[in-house]
C-alpha cells in the first residue's frame, strides 16, 4: 500500500456492546488491522481498542469495504464467534453497485480462488488449486448502466465478492484493484457489508445487527 493512506476520521460507530461483543459500522477507506510500517498504525482495531481496551479481532473487512464488523470483549466470545466462522454458522449479506444490467434476477458464483502471487494481494479464479469460494446474488434493481445488487457469501475467501462479480461481467463500482475504465471511476468501493447474524457467545441466542448502506 503507498503511503498515501488517509483514512476517514469520523468518529466510531457503535451498533451495539454488551459484556462479550462489540459490533461498529466499519466506515470504507479505514484499515482493520494494523499495515506494514508507521504510516498504516492507524486501523479499526486500535481505535476499537482506544475505547474497548479488551477488544479482540475475530474477523476482517477490506479497507475499502464499509459496514458491520464484530469484536469479542473476552476471550470466550472470540473463540466462540471464530469457531462460529470457521463452521460457516454466521451469516453476512452485503450491497453493492456492479457495473452494467444483470439479465438474471437471482443467481450462485461457484469458482475456486487463489491468491494472485505475483499481485498480491489480488486473487484468481484456479479451478486446479483454489479453494471453494460460494457467493449467491439477488438484483435490487437496475439504473442506467449499473445494478444494486445483494451479495450472501456462503465462504469466506480474501476478495470473494470483488473477484466474483468481476468474473461473471459486473465488477464492483470504484474497485481500485478489479475494476477499470469508467467503473473504476468512483469516489469509493461500492461495497458494504449491511447485516450479521451469529449465536451470541453467552447463552446462544441469534442476533442480527444492520448497517445502513451509505451508497
Amino acid at each position: 500500500m503507498s503511503s498515501d493512506y488517509a483514512p476517514p476520521q469520523d468518529p466510531l460507530v457503535i451498533l451495539h456492546d454488551d459484556h462479550e461483543v462489540l459490533l461498529v459500522d466499519k466506515p470504507s477507506g479505514l484499515l482493520s488491522v494494523p499495515g506494514k510500517g508507521e504510516h498504516l498504525a492507524d486501523c479499526l482495531i486500535a481505535r476499537v481498542q482506544s475505547v474497548y481496551p479488551h477488544a479482540l479481532l475475530i474477523h476482517r473487512l477490506d479497507r475499502d469495504t464499509s459496514g458491520v464488523m464484530i469484536f469479542g470483549l473476552t476471550p470466550h466470545a472470540q473463540r466462540h464467534l471464530g469457531l462460529q466462522f470457521e463452521k460457516r454458522q454466521t451469516k453476512k449479506t452485503y450491497v453493492a453497485r456492479v457495473a452494467g444490467q444483470m439479465t438474471e434476477k437471482t443467481g450462485t458464483v461457484d469458482l475456486p480462488l487463489i491468491v494472485d502471487w505475483p499481485n498480491r494481494p489480488l486473487q484468481m479464479i484456479d479451478h486446479e488449486n483454489g479453494r471453494q469460494a460460494v457467493t449467491d446474488w439477488r438484483v435490487m434493481r437496475t439504473r442506467d448502466d449499473e445494478t444494486r445488487v445483494r451479495l450472501t457469501p456462503k465462504t469466506g475467501r480474501s476478495h470473494q465478492l470483488r473477484v466474483h462479480m468481476l468474473a461473471i461481467g459486473h465488477p464492483i463500482l470504484g474497485d481500485p484493484f478489479y475494476a477499470t475504465g469508467a467503473a473504476k471511476d468512483h469516489p469509493r468501493l461500492m461495497l458494504h457489508s449491511e447485516t450479521f447474524q451469529f449465536r451470541h457467545p453467552d447463552g446462544g441466542k441469534g442476533m442480527r445487527f444492520t448497517a445502513k448502506t451509505p451508497f
